[in-house]
């Protein structure tokens, strides 16, 4: 088995794991931002209303959904666009998920599964940077040639 750990980690490279991690996260992230941008977020905006916030709150939804996703997919300003992206998804589960934290949905999963897989991995990408395969990467490397 160390055998085969040890060729694994020979062949396999963090980097390209964080760049997956990035580029899947994100990637489906955006999938919700564009819905949102064709479609509209009126219920957002009336979600936002009800809980007592002004309603150009709301649109930060496309800094979360859109703005902060392609900046991760990219490797740009990641550690920072990960934790608004995180806070994106706290405002989330806060306004549509307030009355489901702690239920199971159908299938034994939590119900605010999906909110909280995106939460969690932003943090994570937070904690462990863009890696070399970065725009993050690159700027770093050029300011370390000047």
């Amino acid at each position: 088995m160390r055998s085969c750990e040890n060729k694994l980690s020979c062949a396999l490279n963090e980097d390209i794991g964080k760049l997956i991690l990035r580029v899947s996260i994100a990637g489906l992230m955006l999938f919700h931002g564009f819905f949102k941008l064709f479609n509209g977020i009126d219920g957002i905006k009336f979600l936002v209303t009800q809980a007592g916030l002004p309603e150009f709150i709301a649109y930060g939804v496309y800094l979360g959904e859109i703005v902060f996703p392609i900046l991760i997919i990219v490797g740009l300003f990641t550690r920072i666009s990960s934790f608004f992206f995180a806070l994106t998804m706290v405002f989330a589960i806060f306004l549509a998920h307030s009355n489901d934290i702690f239920s199971l949905g159908k299938t034994g999963g939590p119900v605010i599964e999906l909110a909280l897989i995106y939460l969690l991995t932003s943090v994570s990408i937070m904690f462990v940077g863009a890696g070399k395969i970065s725009l993050d990467a690159k700027c770093t490397e050029k300011c370390n040639k000047n």
